[in-house]
């Protein structure tokens, strides 16, 4: 559904993209992540023909975005970062002179109204105006306003930004709902964890580069030739510290509460894991209990752009 090739933007000498290259198929929920200017927006400026790239071919549904915009935006639904609104519309008016520059009849639209506002949970809204609506009902409108046209794929910068917890997760039940659709949808976001929820892939994007593409379970696993686990041992620590005292994976020794014993934290391949464990059974340390640290999509985000150009 969407390809891009060697896709570079720059502005003078600067580089806001780098050569990205990028292929999802139809129905692919894919995040965006990275910090601000890393080039997120930008890429989706460029997909929604906004803006025209300095080198580097981007086909949707294999048209070509330069070559034929008319046609891509039928295709596209896209929600910036920051949007307008108008003063002295009511919600059902406002989507309904969206609905009319997208040709669609009357008729048409006074049936397709009520049902993108039911979709985005605004049917209670629908005679409020537009400007006296939270930040979170704005941003479900345009949300519906993105929609309006039945669009193959939606692009949304941020869609989250700036919610409050309650509303982030109305936002995240309507994307679910998208997703179930069919629709292939792009979003960009600081909000990591939500993205891991919703997401069938995450791109980091860091200086215009696109440095690691893939499930979050595979971009996970990259960083998973070292895991670290916490150990717990019956004993003191100054036998336990003598135990281990050699090996170099084994950090953050602490004494815990009387009878709890002695905690550490053990960082090797799963391979160095077992040893361990193997090696406490030989020797008659009695194990309380072992846990694997758990990579989240944060700690995920920090190892990959860490040390990035």
């Amino acid at each position: 559904m969407i390809e891009i090739k060697g896709l570079t933007k720059k502005y003078g000498q600067f580089k806001a993209l780098d050569n990205l290259n990028l292929t999802l198929s139809e129905g692919t929920v894919f995040g965006f992540v990275g910090a601000n200017g890393a080039g997120k927006s930008t890429t989706f400026l460029i997909l929604a023909t906004l803006l025209q790239p300095t080198a580097g071919d981007v086909f949707i549904d294999g048209v070509d975005i330069r070559k034929n915009p008319e046609a891509v935006r039928k295709m596209i639904g896209y929600m910036p970062d920051f949007f307008g609104v108008y003063d002295q519309l009511k919600a059902d008016e406002y989507l309904d002179f969206y609905g009319a520059s997208y040709g669609i009849p009357e008729a048409e639209r006074q049936k397709l109204i009520p049902q993108l506002l039911e979709l985005v949970n605004l049917s209670h809204k629908r005679h409020a105006y537009v400007d006296l609506l939270s930040r979170g009902m704005k941003q479900r409108l345009c949300l519906a306003r993105s929609l309006i046209h039945d669009p193959k794929v939606l692009i949304l910068d941020e869609p989250a930004s700036g919610l409050d917890p309650r509303a982030r997760v109305e936002m995240r039940d309507i994307l679910k709902t998208l997703k179930k659709m069919g629709k292939t949808i792009l979003i960009s976001s600081h909000i990591l964890p939500e993205l891991a929820e919703m997401c069938d892939e995450i791109g980091v994007i860091d200086n215009g580069r696109l440095i690691a593409h893939g499930s979050v379970a595979e971009i996970q696993d990259k960083l998973r030739g070292e895991r670290v686990i916490t150990v717990r041992l019956a004993g003191s620590l100054d036998s336990t510290i003598a135990f281990f005292e050699e090996d170099p994976y084994v950090s953050n020794i602490e004494q815990l509460d009387a009878n709890d014993g002695v905690r550490f934290s053990y960082k090797g391949t799963e391979e160095d894991q077992v040893q361990l464990l193997k090696q406490a059974i030989t020797n008659n340390v009695p194990i309380l209990s072992f846990m694997e640290h758990v990579t989240n999509l944060e700690d995920v985000f920090m190892e990959i752009t860490k040390g990035a150009d």
